[in-house]
């Protein structure tokens, strides 16, 4: 039966790392309907979490090696599996959900999935765990430049490191802006790098710049009040610019009691009382509405601020400076650590 292909392909992107949890009313099923075809679903069953040559899965499968190779592309063109490209030639593996191939959509996205992303984004969220796939950096004019400052939370630093780089636009953006949430803030503004910017290039997901380019991306994210969200690994594979009024999750833990328990961060905003002169100024500029006025003095609410430091570059008389919290471990090397560290706290196998 038709249907039995999506309820199997929900169960498989579930075991991987992130998860893909089914929900009361199906809207899972209706996305997965929406982006594959039956015999791309299949298909999809049948790959790896690691790449694969179109050989070595047509030797497992036992497809015909020429029209896989055909199946295969088109499905990574749509953002459905994520290539990679070697010397060997190109290799294909099954993906997460999110982060993943929701944000492969950024080209195809509509009004009618972006309906259906607003319904099914509360359920995913209640899937979330202790180690987040995202990260939470203070732009660098917050820290500067001073060996106090872990390698890992120099942002631009780690974009001087990076030999290819693509930019896209935010998903989060266009997706309210099809539900009639348009957002001022600038679109184009989501950095990936290595093979994920390869991937987004190849596709046309995004356009290459140069790390100039990228850097003049952070600048205007801290411009337009935009919080960095890196991979929560050292060797960082994207940056994401958020927005409380779309991203999903900023937008969410915003009305919490305590945001910065939700997101991983190192550092945490201080306000110096004497220098304070109760402009209102960083009240305006942050996100996370963390700071308050009291006894003609700002002063931070305590568990709010998630340590973006978008609040330090506004300040006329340097009241307010980034404290660095005390005890975290650093992220995992890489991306796929996070992934299996993600996995072990799921306690699921891989695939």
């Amino acid at each position: 039966m038709q249907k039995d292909v999506y309820i199997r392909l929900r169960e498989f992107l579930d075991a991987l790392p992130v998860g893909y949890p089914a929900t009361p009313t199906g809207v899972e099923l209706k996305i997965l309907e929406k982006l594959f075809t039956p015999p791309e679903a299949e298909l999809t069953l049948q790959l790896r979490e690691s790449p694969e040559s179109v050989s070595e899965i047509a030797r497992r499968t036992g497809a015909e090696a020429e029209a896989l190779a055909d199946q295969l592309e088109t499905m990574a063109r749509k953002g459905l599996i994520f290539r990679v490209r070697d010397d060997d030639g190109a290799k294909y593996q099954a993906f997460q959900f999110m982060i993943g191939i929701y944000e492969f959509q950024v080209n195809a996205i509509d009004r009618e999935f972006s309906e259906m992303m607003e319904a099914y984004l509360p359920f995913f969220g209640k899937s979330m765990v202790k180690t987040p796939q995202l990260r939470v950096v203070p732009v660098e004019s917050a820290v500067g430049f001073s060996g106090a400052v872990a390698p890992y939370n120099q942002i631009r630093n780690l974009v001087r490191q990076q030999t290819t780089i693509a930019v896209t636009p935010c998903i989060c953006r266009k997706e309210q802006g099809f539900m009639g949430n348009e957002c001022s803030k600038p679109r184009e503004t989501c950095l990936s790098f290595g093979p994920f910017a390869e991937y987004y290039i190849e596709n046309q997901f995004g356009r290459q710049i140069d790390i100039e380019a990228a850097l003049g991306v952070l600048d205007m994210a801290e411009e337009n009040g935009l919080v960095l969200s890196p991979t929560n690994s050292r060797e960082i594979q994207a940056i994401c610019c958020c927005c409380t009024c779309c991203c999903p999750a900023l937008k969410n833990i915003k009305f919490l009691k305590h945001p910065a328990s939700y997101v991983r961060s190192y550092y945490a905003a201080k306000i110096d009382m004497d220098l304070c002169t109760a402009c209102e100024e960083c009240l305006d500029r942050c996100p996370m509405d963390a700071i308050r006025i009291e006894a003609d003095v700002s002063e931070i609410i305590d568990g709010r601020c998630i340590g973006c430091g978008l609040c330090v570059s506004t300040c006329a008389t340097e009241a307010i400076h980034m404290q660095l919290k005390p005890g975290l471990a650093m992220p995992p090397d890489t991306l796929q650590d996070t992934f299996e560290q993600i996995r072990q706290e799921r306690n699921r196998k891989k695939a």
